[in-house]
């Protein structure tokens, strides 16, 4: 098992003031399930404007039992945290239209400040929210932009790769991820006839997560200028990714695999495993399992993240105990969903 490092707890005996924008949808009603169980955070505001005056638990139907809060189409100011959980693209202009204090930490789930060309608004610069990349930045940062799912999923089945400058030939990827991948909003391929007993191609070699992948291994390895071929399918499930990567490679796989451990050592959330794994091992929790063969002259990856939870709202909890110095597990310890 890995060793947990000791934090100082936050303002000891003071909880965290929290504030979600966007509260309505799959990853907003995920971190509302996340925060309020916490034991460092009060929810300040769940804001949702189609949904203002509404108990959570009438949108958020698993939440019964566990709040009264009514979601609201007011801002606070008063906060320590405020999440942001809003559509691609909304939350620059959120952020445009609305004065945060800078004593407020802000952790958005967006894709709108993940690149480095446009990680700067009104005076705050956005770290990538990847803690097995970035961990002693975000806990300096005021500003975090969190990971795309796929992107989290596919980047740490090859850091360890890039740190080792092992990354000298293209890169093969194909994932499929569950229907809560494409959002709350009903469209044609998150219809249940359509979705269900079904399987699809999308963005083939185009996916927008290639550029943040790009740049973190870049991060890693500055000479890496290989195509990464991603394949993205919708599949007929609801929740996680499951990606098959693979890579031309001379290590032994032993060799790989002490690579591996030793890169994930002092990371909470990552595991490597021995045996094949599967979905169901990680649905409902932060976590993400590896397993690693060898074929002929190949490395083959696999690599299994809940996308709502390590792929979105888990990784933004993550961040934010990262970020006031708890302990990075805080309120972050599910089991998996496994039968």
């Amino acid at each position: 098992m890995k060793s947990k490092t000791a934090r100082i707890p936050f303002r000891s005996g003071v909880r965290l003031s929290a504030g979600i924008i966007g509260s309505g949808g799959y990853t907003g009603g995920e971190l509302i399930r996340l925060l309020v169980n916490h034991p460092s955070v009060e929810i300040a505001f769940a804001h949702s404007k189609s949904n203002a005056g509404e108990f959570i638990y009438k949108v958020h139907t698993d939440l019964l039992g566990e709040t009264d809060l009514k979601f609201t189409n007011k801002i606070g100011s008063d906060i320590d945290v405020l999440f942001l959980c809003t559509s691609h693209n909304d939350s620059r202009k959120f952020l445009d239209a609305n004065s945060i204090s800078h004593k407020t930490k802000i952790i958005d789930l967006s894709q709108d400040f993940r690149l480095k060309k446009n990680n700067g608004i009104k005076g705050r610069e956005f770290i990538y929210g990847l803690p097995e990349l970035n961990r002693g930045e975000i806990k300096k940062s005021n500003s975090i932009a969190n990971p795309g799912c796929f992107a989290t999923c596919i980047q740490l089945a090859l850091l360890p790769l890039a740190k080792q400058k092992l990354l000298n030939g293209e890169v093969h990827v194909s994932a499929t991820t569950g229907s809560t991948g494409a959002g709350q909003a009903p469209s044609e391929t998150t219809h249940f006839s359509w979705r269900q007993n079904n399987l699809s191609v999308y963005k083939a070699f185009e996916h927008q997560h290639l550029n943040e992948i790009g740049e973190s291994l870049k991060q890693l390895q500055k000479n890496f200028e290989c195509e990464i071929n991603f394949i993205p399918h919708r599949g007929s499930f609801t929740r996680g990714i499951f990606a098959g990567i693979y890579v031309n490679s001379a290590m032994k796989i032993d060799e790989a695999k002490n690579l591996y451990r030793k890169f994930y050592k002092e990371h909470p959330f990552v595991f490597i495993s021995d045996d094949a794994v599967d979905l169901k091992q990680v649905v409902n929790t932060n976590k993400c399992f590896l397993h690693l063969a060898r074929h002929g002259s190949k490395i083959f990856i696999t690599s299994v993240v809940d996308n709502l939870l390590k792929g979105a709202s888990g990784q933004a909890v993550q961040n934010m105990n990262l970020m006031f110095g708890l302990d990075e597990t805080t309120g972050l310890k599910l089991k998996a969903t496994a039968f």
